[in-house]
């Protein structure tokens, strides 16, 4: 062991600072657990802007390597929309596409980040911090976002605790689309029937009914270290929801886009198909939240937001909620990233669809579950959607309640019917209005850059047109026979 890691010592990731001494002795260690273990692949990821897990699987006997000299791979994993296509002009001299000609990025393999696959045993998963050839980081890569805002918050003495609630559906495949006319891009989608009828919302048959495959899906994910809370049944047909204890954001959003990768995978293998879309065109199909439950601590780990004996909100609570309704509208964009989650904010249906807070009460932007004495007191989230990335949505959010405390705000009143109170503002009705709240942002474009910006909203931009420019079922049944 000694050998590798001197060799790791001597890479050029360890010489530019990138491994800590710490980082060497791990990495020398996850050498010697992937010989020990009989581990073959692995797997060397990062998680592009939509939150989508991409790299190069290696032998194990590259792994050493891997930890020295980092994996080169195309910059263009960084500049695709959620079709796959290469959305900046990179070819084009003088333009202001990031990573003109689609040259390399360095891939440097994070030990602590390593799991073995428990569906796959012979491979694992290891994330990767991004940089460019010449050693610079990339500034809009996922991990770095997020690590920005932590970092700020950590400053100020203080770090965020984030639990997640996560709903999807797993349908079986009876036809996976695979005729050439169907490889298109996106591909057309497979055809599937439900596992379960549904509408029986924590019925203890339908958990029966798919207790094997929830079985399954939840010890593949304890075995990969996700702290598993509850695994239960949502409202519709084959909806499922997994809900994880707290921890630190990087952790969590790790652990995020593990959890819906290892899904897709397992129940691939399966003949089915699992989908975490907001929501489905199939018949009642229900839609998909994810729920970010959100607290802060100081130094010694208290919960600034538990409320003394009169209950009343503290100052840390009252900030971060403020912060988080006034930069709601700008948020969107990572906590609702996609065309189709903005058909989830439907009144009465548990999505919010106006921005305010209220007490325990599901129908509100913000739930603010705090009670005196209570170390678990929280601020619930229920914008997000399961599309979401959760380095982007997390990063949001703490720079979002980061500036309530900064500035002081206070919260308005507490919303007492959240989807009929004329007076509250409501959340932006489509994937447009969001990018336009997103470019209007003093306090983005502060935080992150005007360069961030700008590239987060030209994706998002290439995936609106594309969405105008596509002739729909409802324009053709409302035109074609009429003129």
């Amino acid at each position: 062991m000694a050998g590798v890691e001197d060799r790791i010592r001597a890479g050029g990731l360890a010489r530019a600072g990138v491994l800590s001494e710490e980082d060497i002795v791990r990495a020398a260690e996850t050498v010697a657990l992937v010989e020990a273990e009989g581990i073959e692949t692995v797997r060397v990821l990062l998680a592009d802007p939509h939150g989508i897990l991409r790299g190069k699987t290696i032998t194990a006997e590259a792994l050493t390597d891997a930890f020295a000299s980092g994996i080169r791979a195309p910059s263009t994993l960084l500049l695709k929309d959620v079709s796959h296509r290469t959305v900046f002009p990179v070819w084009s001299e003088g333009g202001d596409a990031p990573m003109l000609g689609a040259g390399d990025l360095v891939l440097a393999p994070l030990p602590h980040t390593f799991r073995v696959l428990p569906w796959s045993p012979h491979s694992a998963f290891i994330h990767c911090d991004v940089s460019m050839t010449s050693g610079e980081p990339v500034s809009f890569a996922s991990r770095r976002i997020l690590q920005g805002a932590c970092d700020r918050l950590s400053e100020q003495g203080m770090r965020a605790v984030v639990g997640l609630e996560v709903e999807f559906q797993v349908f079986e495949v009876t036809d996976p689309a695979l005729d050439h006319a169907d490889t298109t891009m996106p591909a057309r989608p497979p055809v599937t029937r439900a596992l379960n009828q549904g509408y029986q919302y924590l019925t203890e048959t339908r958990y029966g009914e798919s207790e094997a495959l929830l079985d399954r899906l939840r010890r593949a994910a304890q075995a990969m270290g996700m702290p598993v809370r509850s695994v239960e049944i949502e409202m519709g047909p084959s909806q499922f929801e997994f809900t994880f204890a707290p921890g630190d954001p990087m952790t969590i959003a790790d652990m995020a886009v593990n959890f819906r990768t290892m899904v897709k995978e397992m129940c691939h293998r399966e003949g089915l198909l699992a989908s975490f879309m907001a929501r489905p065109r199939l018949p009642n199909a229900a839609s998909n939240g994810w729920h970010i439950h959100q607290s802060l601590a100081d130094a010694d780990g208290r919960n600034l937001f538990a409320p003394g004996p009169d209950g009343a909100l503290t100052p840390a609570a009252s900030g971060w909620i403020a912060g988080l309704l006034r930069h709601a509208a700008a948020s969107c964009i990572a906590t609702t990233p996609t065309v189709n989650g903005y058909k989830r904010y439907t009144s009465y249906l548990l999505a919010p669809n106006r921005i305010g807070w209220a007490g325990d009460n599901r129908g509100a932007m913000l739930r603010t579950l705090l009670a005196p004495g209570d170390p678990a007191s929280r601020v619930e989230n229920r914008v997000p959607d399961s599309t979401a990335n959760p380095y982007f949505a997390l990063a949001f959010q703490i720079l979002s309640g980061l500036d309530g405390l900064e500035n002081g705000l206070i919260p308005p009143p507490p919303l007492a019917d959240p989807y009929d109170d004329e007076g509250a503002e409501r959340l932006p009705v489509s994937l447009l209005a969001a990018i336009e709240c997103f470019e209007a942002s003093e306090m983005y474009r502060a935080a992150l850059g005007d360069a961030f910006v700008s590239y987060l909203a030209r994706l998002k931009r290439a995936e609106w047109d594309r969405y105008l420019m596509t002739v729909s079922e409802w324009e053709h049944a409302e035109y074609f026979t009429a003129f």
